[in-house]
């Protein structure tokens, strides 16, 4: 078909006709154009010349682009599963309950994001929820599966409608290095908790996720029953939650009764404000005429650790305007004044045991992380606080004083930290297994002889356990190479061999002349403990991925301790909607910065030298 046979689509056309097969002529102003195939030049014509005569040419063939902006997208299956599977994750991971799907508001939005989709109701998404989950566990089975060893936790709660559970949550280290945590099961007790049900329990969970035999250790908090079903029933190692433990030392002191008196003259003030609008409001004025931050008083709470120390601290933050309240008439009557008012004795011990509080509560968040290595801190941590924070200080109160004493015997009775016994502990052998506290500077000769004894004892029982596996002898292997031979054919073995330059050097000096002496267990040990510590902020985990191999047995060792995590504390609202809605794995890192920062301001001495492990007088040195 040539070009003047072609349909003529364009409007342009109205006005214009072909005279021959490269012109065309205006039939407006008889001008004479040239063609080339396009109606361009007919076009400009028609705007410059006759833009009058020719309304805006809107050609059917070339619709505006607007117009494909404002084509409504269809909502195809494809795209209402994938929306379908956010909304799941969204109720997942926010702990939204299901009927969320059903609320008005939410599906007005979903209206006017996306008109064609139709929301899923509760039933569909309780299934999508549901598979989901088995989704995660089968990809936590096939990680679990993968690790040599873990560690568990293990905690009872009782739910807002007063019913019981238990919730098991497992920590093991990766092939990365990693440490990852998961909740393992959250389940209903009924029964009574005796040793024997909590036992049973423990032992049912770990051996459905298969790893009953992985286990090294159960965490749990200091009550009997758990304890016992730790210790009697099970063949894992029982561990205190430390941060459940410094917390009893804790509570041992306030029970003092001048420092009670002092703790329940507080939270009697504060009560005060938290219920009195005018008093409230009164203080708002107040921080404002003494420019003193906007803070509200903070409450003391029995279940909230270190919450004495946090209501301490905004106390004496905001002294001056609470006084200047209670001295007001017109907020707060006279018999009230007398009855909230601390005595100035109260606010200097306040102001006092304020350094010590701030150093306990550092311990906690130190020994607080999930995603940490935090059983090598245990002992540590105790023997900074016992030498360095809870020493009495000539120029404190008595009250002060009995305090410290009273938290100090409290943590060595508790955690026996002097006890050759405590060495053979995993928390010991965990710390002279991280890189941060291989010195044991804060323990005696006797138990750094203790703890290198033990570690000795594992890596010669490594040792043994690799003797016991088939080797392949000189025999076998020519035999296996002869077969080879012979099932490649005749004719290949027959053939003259041909030297390179690097089978010659081979051929020349032997195998024996490049290899490395073979490193004992004992010499592995000696290396380690030769290298300088790390700081006490870093994370050992990191130096291991390093390291790993430069010390092969020692890393094997490691998998047994560093994988047991104190991590105790939950919250119980947050493992109910969490485990109603998906059983999955939890491993974000909580409060890196905390962490770090507790660290420096516990351990302000770290000494980077080598140690020995071959004497006292060297070990002591170090």
């Amino acid at each position: 078909m040539n070009r003047a046979a072609r349909p003529k689509k364009s409007s342009s056309w109205n006005y214009f006709e072909l005279t021959c097969a490269k012109e065309v002529r205006c039939k407006l102003c008889e001008k004479t154009l040239v063609y080339h195939g396009s109606t361009s030049s007919m076009r400009s014509h028609l705007s410059a010349k006759h833009a009058k005569e020719v309304p805006t040419d809107t050609d059917a063939a070339q619709p505006a682009i607007t117009n494909f902006i404002s084509r409504p997208r269809r909502c195809d299956n494809r795209r209402a599963g994938d929306i379908t599977a956010l909304i799941t994750n969204m109720i997942v991971k926010d702990m939204l309950p299901i009927s969320f799907v059903e609320g008005g508001g939410f599906l007005e939005l979903m209206a006017s994001v996306e008109p064609d989709y139709r929301v899923p109701g509760r039933t569909t998404m309780t299934k999508r929820i549901e598979k989901l989950y088995k989704d995660k566990a089968e990809d936590l089975r096939r990680s679990l599966s993968t690790v040599s060893k873990v560690s568990i936790t293990t905690d009872g709660w009782t739910a807002l409608t007063t019913e019981s559970y238990v919730t098991i949550t497992c920590h093991y280290i990766d092939s990365e290095w990693e440490m990852k945590s998961a909740v393992l099961q959250t389940r209903a007790t009924p029964e009574r908790h005796t040793a024997e049900n909590l036992a049973e329990g423990l032992r049912s969970a770990t051996e459905s996720w298969g790893i009953l035999e992985k286990v090294t250790a159960c965490v749990h908090d200091n009550a009997s029953n758990v304890t016992l079903a730790n210790n009697e029933y099970l063949d894992w190692d029982s561990s205190p939650c430390y941060a459940h433990t410094l917390q009893l030392a804790i509570n041992d002191g306030f029970k003092l009764k001048p420092i009670h008196h002092i703790v329940a003259g507080a939270s009697r003030l504060v009560s005060h404000f938290h219920h009195s609008t005018v008093a409230t409001q009164a203080l708002c004025q107040k921080q404002v005429d003494q420019t003193l931050p906007d803070h509200r008083l903070i409450q003391y709470c029995r279940t909230r650790w270190n919450s004495i120390y946090d209501m301490f601290d905004r106390l004496l933050e905001q002294r001056w305007a609470v006084a200047a309240v209670l001295s007001d008439r017109s907020v707060t009557t006279l018999s009230d004044a007398r009855t909230l008012d601390l005595a100035d004795d109260s606010w200097i011990v306040m102001e006092e045991m304020l350094p010590v509080l701030r150093s306990l509560k550092c311990a906690t968040t130190a020994l607080c992380g999930e995603s940490g290595v935090s059983s090598s801190m245990i002992y540590p941590v105790t023997a900074t606080l016992l030498t360095k924070h809870l020493p009495v200080a000539p120029e404190e109160s008595k009250k002060v004083a009995e305090y410290k004493q009273t938290v100090s015997v409290s943590l060595k009775r508790r955690l026996k930290p002097d006890e050759v016994e405590s060495a053979k502990k995993v928390p010991f052998i965990a710390s002279f297994l991280d890189p941060r506290h291989k010195h044991l500077k804060f323990a005696n000769d006797a138990l750094r002889d203790a703890v290198k004894a033990r570690v000795k004892e594992l890596l010669s029982a490594l040792a043994v356990g690799a003797d016991a596996k088939p080797e392949i002898t000189e025999e076998d292997s020519s035999e296996s190479e002869s077969a080879g031979g012979s099932a490649a054919g005749g004719s290949a073995a027959a053939k003259r061999p041909r030297y390179d330059n690097k089978s010659a050097m081979l051929t020349l000096f032997g195998e024996e002349y490049h290899a490395e002496t073979p490193v004992t267990p004992e010499m592995e040990l000696s290396h380690y403990c030769d290298e300088k510590c790390i700081a006490p902020h870093l994370d050992p985990l990191d130096w291991w991925r390093v390291n790993e191999t430069k010390y092969e047995s020692l890393k094997t060792t490691l998998n047994f301790t560093a994988s047991t995590s104190w991590r105790q504390q939950y919250d119980n609202c947050q493992f109910y909607f969490k485990m109603l809605t998906i059983g999955t794995m939890v491993g974000a890192r909580k409060g890196v910065e905390e962490e770090m920062g507790a660290l420096d301001l516990l351990d302000g001495s770290h000494s980077g030298d080598p140690i020995n492990i071959t004497s006292n007088a060297n070990t002591k040195s170090a």
